[in-house]
């Protein structure tokens, strides 16, 4: 077997560690926290919310931990193409649960984990000359981690990537004293994501949680548009700071969700942050001055925005392509082109549509999109319902999971309307025209003040 090095002991640094330790595969990882560092030290480093299929991963390594505490069965959005003004909701279910778990938690527990599984962790700031060295003595070394010049060493792809600069300024922070049950208003998921799509400003997501100190909670993001209504977090010095001007952007613009929000309190004084990434993908091969080869794993080696929930699973899903290729190999195998082919051959098995579903939540919303988005107009999140706007409803959050199921219907009409048709028997047309009808409706009252809808969340102003 192999002698392995991983740089970083966030997530994917330690899934991939242990899938290799169970291969038989010889792994250190060097990381500059500790298992104690990480619950102490640190913020949680994102939502790292995870779906099925990736939690599949976790269940084969004997990772799940914490499987019972908050099931997550679906997703409530709202969508408005301006402030005021509600136009379509959408109350999807999830077929399997999806879990978000504070990543200082995951660490320190997956850390132990590593360890007693024979795993070796090596606490150090890893700088090139240290890499230098740890590549020498390594038969593959894999870069979870890093910035500045560790980062450097992986060329950004400028032909995969879409983007040369970040699309939203985001801020992140995990809150208590919010109720996990909010059937009384409409949303019938035991543990339900809650969006709030805003067409002209930004977006505002906030997702169940389970937090260090072992007790539910809510992670929530503010995702921005540079200069617009939402672009309210950059003198914020403390996570008090940004908690009061999320609320303040709850009351003004999103009412709805406010009297459920409005007595939040932070969940802990270093569970926040804000920032802005450039959603990327870099070269999975990196060239240190020696000529040696090291290779990009997770965030380092393809950077999403956090709009789409897609961040933690898209390295889960480079994982396990990655330990497909690594099962029975010894010695010296990890070329420079095995690391190339490896890293494009997830990128063709479901890294293009991964990217491409994120991608598009960031973009105007596309012709397909307005016509899937329509067709599933009435859909109520219940278990019960076999609606066929249930069916779309579900298989839009479910996409969260496999991002091969409707990417390619949300890009292209032609497709979209397919999928209509095969679902309704032939009746795509009158499916748009009947949700068309009733959105229109919902819009017209109110202009008259009225609410949009029976819904209890179908109101876009403060009572």
């Amino acid at each position: 077997m192999a002698n392995i090095a991983i740089i970083g002991s966030g997530i994917s640094g330690l899934v991939a560690g242990i899938g290799l330790l169970e291969q038989g595969h010889q792994v250190t990882i060097y990381s500059n926290l500790s298992a104690e560092d990480w619950l102490t030290k640190v913020p949680p480093t994102g939502t790292a919310c995870r779906f099925a299929s990736s939690l599949d991963l976790e269940e084969e390594l004997g990772l799940n931990h914490w499987q019972d505490t908050t099931p997550i069965n679906g997703v409530h959005l709202t969508f408005c193409p301006k402030p005021g003004r509600q136009l379509i909701d959408l109350m999807g279910r999830l077929d399997r649960p999806a879990l978000a778990i504070d990543v200082r938690l995951q660490s320190h527990r997956w850390t132990l984990d590593f360890e007693t599984r024979g795993g070796k962790v090596v606490i150090a700031n890893v700088d090139i000359p240290l890499l230098e060295e740890i590549a020498a003595a390594s038969d593959l070394t894999l870069v979870a981690a890093g910035k500045g010049e560790i980062s450097a060493l992986f060329e950004v792809d400028e032909q995969r990537s879409v983007y040369g600069k970040p699309q939203r300024k985001l801020a992140m922070f995990v809150v208590k004293n919010v109720r996990m049950d909010r059937s009384d208003e409409g949303i019938l998921m035991t543990h339900g994501i809650k969006f709030n799509f805003f067409g002209s400003e930004g977006e505002q997501f906030s997702v169940p949680y389970w937090h260090r100190d072992g007790y539910q909670c809510f992670n929530a993001i503010f995702e921005a548009k540079p200069g617009r209504a939402f672009d309210r977090f950059d003198n914020c010095t403390s996570g008090q700071e940004v908690l009061d001007q999320a609320k303040a952007l709850f009351r003004e613009y999103i009412p709805w969700d406010y009297t459920w929000f409005k007595d939040a309190v932070l969940a802990d004084e270093r569970g926040w942050l804000k920032g802005a990434v450039r959603p990327c993908y870099k070269r999975p091969v990196g060239t240190l001055p020696s000529g040696a080869k090291v290779m990009a794993l997770g965030d380092t080696a393809n950077t999403l925005d956090p709009i789409g929930g897609q961040g933690a699973n898209n390295c889960y899903r480079q994982i396990r392509v990655l330990l497909e290729e690594t099962r029975g190999r010894k010695g010296r195998e990890f070329g420079e082109a095995w690391m190339t082919a490896t890293f494009d051959r997830y990128y063709a098995q479901i890294g293009r549509n991964t990217n491409a579903f994120n991608n598009v939540l960031l973009e105007e919303i596309t012709p397909a999109g307005i016509r899937l988005l329509c067709a599933q107009y009435g859909s109520t999140g219940d278990a019960k319902d076999g609606s066929l706007q249930q069916r779309i409803a579900n298989d839009f959050v479910n996409n969260f999971d496999d991002p091969n199921l409707m990417t390619e219907r949300f890009l292209d009409d032609r497709l979209a309307k397919a999928y209509i048709n095969q679902l309704s028997g032939g009746r795509s047309g009158s499916v748009d025209r009947k949700a068309k009808l009733a959105i229109a409706l919902g819009q017209l009252r109110q202009v008259l003040g009225a609410p949009r809808s029976s819904h209890p969340l179908a109101r876009p102003k403060l009572a």
